[in-house]
């Protein structure tokens, strides 16, 4: 794992709003901070309504944590597309973000309750 990235245990409940509807909320979110950018909270994909998730073909490629899928939300006011990401199996020490999903905070809402 690279040394400017961390991750640990969200502290609270999260949640994930698009659309107007409520995707997931979890008390076992994954926060990852990487260098100076902001951090991004992982939800486990257990606690996400998957069912309005349709997985893309676009992927994408980060040289410490590896490929991420990316993610259409079918929201009730159409498709928010490729909103949401995950890495399937990314890369030696970054195991914790596997089974998560994160989402473009300009396209839908996150936010700790």
């Amino acid at each position: 794992m690279a040394d400017h990235i961390t991750t640990r245990k969200a502290p609270g409940t999260w949640v994930v709003r698009a659309g107007g509807a409520v995707l997931g909320e979890t008390a076992n979110a994954i926060e990852l901070t990487e260098g100076s950018y902001d951090p991004v909270i992982y939800f486990p994909r257990d606690d996400i309504a998957m069912a309005f998730l349709d997985k893309t073909d676009k992927t994408t490629h980060c040289p410490w944590k590896g490929d991420a899928s990316h993610y259409t939300i079918e929201a009730k006011s159409g498709p928010i597309a490729d909103a949401a990401w995950s890495y399937e199996t990314p890369k030696e020490g970054l195991e914790a973000i596997a089974g998560h999903l994160a989402f473009y905070t300009d396209r839908v809402t996150v936010e700790e309750l």
